[in-house]
């Protein structure tokens, strides 16, 4: 039998294949990849993988090739992005710092300690149920804390003259860090000590209304 004639080997389903060797590229010129084309990369690129292709009954999953553009934000959006990145630094800590002014003019002017005796509540739980709500009385504390009168101010709401100093505190760290780049020490507020907070919160607002003394004192 002549070597023409033999037949071959088997082929070995575990062999890899070798790719030919790729010919030199002209000068001037790039040499061609060899290999399967990469896949496109970036935020419009088709999608590649399980999502891409047929699905289990053959219909398509996701359109192959099909590039969606990003959807443009409407006019007050814009409107609002644009003043935002022109306002200066100081623009929001001094609108929040507006806001509180506001609340402690309203407080001022208003006076909340002197009513008439037949005055209806300005809340309204207060003012269907009898009952004082978690916030009764902090406009009345707040224009004692104004006028520096602190015993008066915890005898209408202990709460909030104990948190105050702690808001005060967050607002000038938020506010300077914001406007002026100060670095403060951070007033750390786990989960834990906001959910004991609120706990306590909710105990007082429950002791306030329980029609025994020494709780009687707490009801405004």
């Amino acid at each position: 039998m002549t070597t023409v004639d033999r037949p071959g080997a088997p082929a070995d389903p575990q062999a890899v294949p070798v790719a030919p060797p790729a010919h030199p590229a002209p000068a001037g010129q790039q040499p061609a990849p060899v290999g399967p084309p990469a896949a496109p990369v970036g935020p419009h690129a088709a999608p590649v993988g399980p999502h891409a292709g047929p699905g289990p009954d053959g219909a398509a999953i996701w359109p192959a090739g099909v590039t969606y553009q990003p959807v443009e934000p409407d006019r007050f959006t814009r409107l609002v992005l644009r003043l935002h990145a022109r306002a200066p630094r100081w623009a929001v800590p001094l609108a929040a710092l507006g806001c509180v002014g506001v609340g402690m003019t309203y407080a001022l002017l208003s006076d909340p300690t002197h009513s008439d005796p037949d005055a209806r509540p300005t809340c309204l739980l207060k003012l269907l149920t009898g009952l004082d709500c978690p916030g009764c009385g902090g406009t009345r504390a707040l224009w004692y804390v104004l006028h520096a009168d602190l015993p008066a101010a915890a005898r209408h709401h202990f709460l909030f003259v104990f948190a105050l100093p702690f808001l005060a505190y967050l607002f000038v760290a938020w506010a300077g860090n914001r406007a002026f780049g100060w670095r403060l020490p951070e007033l750390s507020l786990s989960p834990r000590v906001i959910g004991g907070f609120l706990a306590l919160w909710f105990a007082f607002s429950v002791a306030r209304n329980l029609p025994w003394a020494p709780f009687t004192a707490l009801y405004v």
